[in-house]
């Protein structure tokens, strides 16, 4: 299984979400910064890589929110993907490798066109079932404590 890290990243009441390029895998649609884990690495680690080759900013990976599973049919093998709250100097945020990024309220995310992988963490968040403010400040967070697993490291 390949596992996936993903930032809930919150500014002002928004969340950050990125377009992929066009000509890449699932190319336009919209996902959260972040990326595969390598060798050796704990999540938290590999977010805050993640982030910096992405955004081209130092970031503090707070605790776990949610996690998923998901099969895409044009990858062999399963991926579990974990979004983890991280906080980053907003005004930092560098566009290296999307198409676009968006701050988004909440409300609007389901106006764009998500990974399948993301889509149940996007239903969440609209809900408020995950609310990025409180997730950031590590209260608030349901889904950690229906799922203790969640947890940065």
């Amino acid at each position: 299984m390949l596992t996936v890290v993903a930032g809930l990243i919150e500014a002002e009441g928004k969340v950050l979400v990125c377009q992929r390029r066009r000509g890449d895998t699932f190319e336009l649609m919209w996902e959260f910064p972040g990326g595969k884990l390598q060798a050796g690495e704990t999540a938290a680690h590999g977010l805050a890589r993640e982030l910096l080759e992405e955004l081209g900013v130092e970031a503090r990976v707070g605790e776990g929110v949610f996690r998923t599973r998901h099969r895409y049919t044009v990858m062999s093998e399963e991926i579990e993907l974990i979004f983890f709250s991280a906080t980053v100097e907003a005004a930092a945020v560098r566009n290296i490798v999307f198409e676009r990024m968006e701050w988004r309220t909440v409300e609007t995310l389901a106006e764009l066109n998500f990974l399948p992988a993301d889509r149940e963490f996007v239903r969440k968040l609209a809900r408020r079932e995950i609310v990025p403010a409180r997730t950031a400040a590590g209260i608030g967070m349901e889904e950690r404590k229906r799922d203790p697993s969640l947890r940065s490291g």
